[in-house]
């Protein structure tokens, strides 16, 4: 199989990320909402347990679309999937560390950890808008952390945006090729 089937694969399937930007973005929302009125402490423990949600969550709102929830098996991209799903838990020892010790940066650093496991996505759904999406939650990351610490929750609430949109601009990409595979453009040649 080419490359480019494979992402095309991945595309399709899992509509170039909507189902899972939106169970995210839904995630990051619920969590903004809690740092907000209630504390930071339970809008973390929010988002870090819930975070391990994400992927089943993914698969339920596929399934309920009537949809392909998974690659099939021996998908040549379901190795780099699995590895690319394990990269955010296997940080949040490191967010969680920087969380206690300065409360303000736990957003902002799961934000900057959240954009560099966008990064994979880029190749693995063939599609350059997640290299967006990365260095748009890596930069708000690092300048909310540096120059907007309060609200505590801004980061929260911003990624939660930036997840939503995101989420509409891979269903745009995705539908797009389907649509071109179904119409495909009329040869020069046809008459």
């Amino acid at each position: 199989m080419e490359i480019t089937n494979a992402q095309k694969d991945v595309r399709e399937t899992f509509m170039g990320g909507f189902a899972g930007q939106l169970v995210s973005a839904v995630l990051w929302c619920v969590s903004a909402v809690a740092c907000t009125w209630h504390s930071l402490r339970l809008g973390e423990w929010i988002l870090i347990l819930g975070g391990f949600l994400i992927f089943p969550l993914t698969q339920l709102v596929l399934r309920s679309m009537g949809r392909a929830y998974a690659l099939p098996k021996g998908h040549p991209m379901n190795a780099l999937g699995i590895q690319v799903a394990f990269t955010l838990p296997l940080t949040l020892p490191l967010v969680i560390g920087i969380g206690a010790l300065h409360p303000a940066w736990f957003y902002p650093a799961l934000m900057i950890v959240l954009g560099a496991h966008y990064l994979p996505f880029i190749f693995m759904y063939g599609m350059w808008q997640f290299g967006v999406l990365s260095a748009t939650l890596i930069a708000s990351g690092v300048a909310i952390a540096m120059y907007l610490p309060t609200p505590v929750s801004l980061g929260a609430w911003l990624t939660a945006v930036l997840l939503v949109a995101f989420a509409f601009v891979g269903r745009r990409v995705a539908f797009s090729d389907i649509s071109a595979a179904r119409n495909p453009p009329a040869s020069a040649t046809s008459v």
